[in-house]
């Protein structure tokens, strides 16, 4: 069976690949989605938002743990996983319903299925149907692919969904476990740890390198691995893995050196790959490296007509960034020549308690690329911050510009300081300097005012500042 010629042919529905389809119908082009398993993606289904939920419950449960502390009568009875994912997929649910209404409404197809690349131009889907397997060639004068990532699993490691997890068994586990060995250090691990914690398992997160979250500010690295000290959750960095075997009630981690950790349940959290495997790539000639699709800043591969998007493409695996790809690229395809994404200006969140979020360079990295004289760092305390009193979080913001010149980094600890990374981002995006942001007014008490303080400190005129 062949399908009819569209403008976009895009093979993954998730947060890239959709953004993609409903900005192409906005400005009139023709689309079609290939999706094998649910519109939303990852992000929608097994990432983003049910993990996010997962920790808003969690957040829940410290508040009624600490509820006397604020001299509220309330006591933390239990945790009901039953309870917890019909609350979770209740969120995803209403969200996949929306989305599935939207891209209907934009007169997108929808077709489900496997796709693989046949052509430069041509996506082969195939579906089982009563049990025998059906085939449609589908054709498109731009074809896009954004099949997105799945969870990387270490040689030796065999996931077995009820001792041996990786994200996805997790954000289906019908228990709290008791102990949980995390493996991975990054975002994933870090958000899946404080969430088990806050539902009392007892948590040893194992990282190889030297800090939790690696690729962030070393200081927000390094505040962050003491409010899990302080919450009881162990850190092993700097160590590394070796085997693990399995029993009837757990697993034994052994680390190099011999070691031996036992739990409940191990996480493997040691990040996502590339969902290319089996899409033709090779025999089309798009050209890829380490499983990822090489791509230009205008987001186009080695063959021309073939894009590619979100995770298959290097850098930020996040769900933001595949949405301004998307778009990005449906008004490219429509002729409009837009600005491409800049990956330094996408801001990072990780929610864990407390969360941290940054966007742009760290002071390494500004270093690094300006020299050492040129780059000057300013810290403000959330302890002179109101609003971060009354929730009784610490943390910092912190800082990075070039001297005389714009403010090039700002990373942020605390509860819900990924709420203030949007105006982080307008500042970094802007190219603001610190005397542009400081005649802002932030409104009192918030906890955007210590964004707004963090600069009246770095523009030589500190209010709320001792010293």
């Amino acid at each position: 069976m062949t399908g009819t010629d569209v403008d976009v042919l895009i093979l993954g529905a998730g947060s890239a690949g959709y953004a993609c389809a409903l900005r192409a119908a906005q400005l009139g082009l023709s689309v079609t989605l290939v999706e094998e398993a649910k519109v939303g993606g990852t992000c929608l289904h097994a990432g983003c938002i049910p993990t996010k939920a997962l920790l808003h419950a969690a957040e829940v449960a410290d508040a009624a743990r600490d509820a006397s502390s604020f001299g509220v009568l309330a006591t933390l009875d239990g945790v009901d996983m039953a309870g917890v994912h019909a609350y979770k997929d209740g969120v995803v649910a209403r969200l996949f319903a929306g989305l599935t209404g939207l891209v209907r409404s934009r007169g997108i197809t929808v077709v489900e299925g496997r796709g693989t690349l046949t052509g430069p131009r041509e996506v082969t889907v195939v579906r089982t149907v009563d049990g025998e397997q059906e085939r449609t060639t589908l054709t498109g004068r731009a074809v896009v692919l954004a099949t997105g990532s799945a969870p990387t699993v270490l040689p030796g490691i065999e996931v077995d969904g009820t001792h041996v997890l990786t994200s996805d068994e997790a954000l289906r586990l019908d228990r709290v476990p008791t102990s949980a060995i995390v493996l991975g250090g990054g975002v994933i691990g870090c958000e899946m740890a404080s969430a088990w914690r806050s539902f009392g398992a007892e948590v040893t997160i194992v990282e190889a390198a030297p800090s939790l979250l690696p690729a962030e500010e070393p200081s927000s690295s390094a505040a962050l691995a003491r409010a899990f000290r302080k919450r009881g959750i162990t850190s092993r960095t700097g160590e590394t893995f070796q085997s693990v075997k399995r029993s009837d009630d757990g697993v034994a981690v052994t680390l190099e050196g011999g070691e031996v950790l036992e739990a409940e349940v191990l996480l493997v959290a040691v990040g996502r790959r590339p969902a290319t495997a089996g899409l033709g790539l090779e025999d089309v000639g798009v050209a890829t490296e380490r499983g990822y699709v090489t791509v230009d800043e205008r987001c186009r591969t080695s063959v021309a007509g073939v894009h590619a998007l979100g995770d298959i493409v290097p850098g930020l695996q996040l769900a933001h960034r595949g949405f301004a790809q998307g778009i990005f690229l449906a008004e490219e395809l429509a002729g409009l020549s837009p600005a491409p994404v800049v990956e330094e200006t996408i801001p990072r969140v990780t929610y864990s308690h407390p969360e941290v979020a940054s966007v742009g360079l760290t002071e390494a990295a500004a270093r690094e690329r300006y020299g050492d004289d040129a780059v000057q760092t300013q810290t403000y305390d959330l302890a002179g911050n109101g609003k971060s009193q009354i929730l009784r979080t610490s943390g910092h913001v912190r800082l990075v510009r070039r001297v005389d010149g714009p403010v090039v980094g700002v990373h942020l600890v605390g509860e819900r300081v990924g709420e203030l990374v949007g105006e982080a981002q307008a500042i970094v995006g802007w190219e603001a300097h610190p005397e542009d942001v400081a005649p802002l007014v932030h409104a009192h008490p918030t906890q955007s005012e210590a964004l707004g303080e963090a600069h009246l400190a770095l523009a030589g005129k500190p209010l709320h500042v001792h010293g």
